[in-house]
């Protein structure tokens, strides 16, 4: 249903590290860098996920009431995306864990990257 989705930084040069590391757990590479932004995807694939300075060059803030859910495969890469980030410099939102209200194998993790912006690793498998 998507074809891509962008969120704002203000220090590409910060941000580029953060992502490599938080995305590589979930199978996410670089593919493409430009000077105001970064675009990840699945190897082989095409950039679907982009860090990116605002066009109109006014400050990236954050979004009320927006998260980023990324997938990921089996629970175990939920908690090495989530460890790596928290490694790379993010601020927790919540650990992994089960989140049934949501459903019964919601297995998820929150944190913020280095702009503030709300990223979900989710996985919706049984263990």
């Amino acid at each position: 249903m998507f074809s891509h989705v962008t969120i704002g930084s203000n220090d590409l040069t910060k941000a580029k590290p953060f992502y490599d590391t938080l995305l590589k757990p979930l199978g996410l590479v670089r593919h493409l860098e430009f000077p105001t932004g970064l675009g990840y995807g699945r190897a082989g694939g095409r950039p679907q996920f982009w860090v990116v300075s605002p066009l109109d060059q006014k400050a990236a803030t954050v979004g009320n009431g927006i998260t980023i859910g990324l997938e990921a495969e089996t629970r175990d890469a939920v908690d090495a995306a989530h460890k790596a980030g928290m490694a790379a410099g993010a601020k927790d939102e919540g650990a992994p864990g089960l989140r049934p209200h949501y459903h019964p194998d919601y297995y998820g993790a929150y944190l913020r990257d280095l702009d503030g912006n709300k990223i979900c690793v989710v996985c919706h498998r049984k263990a």
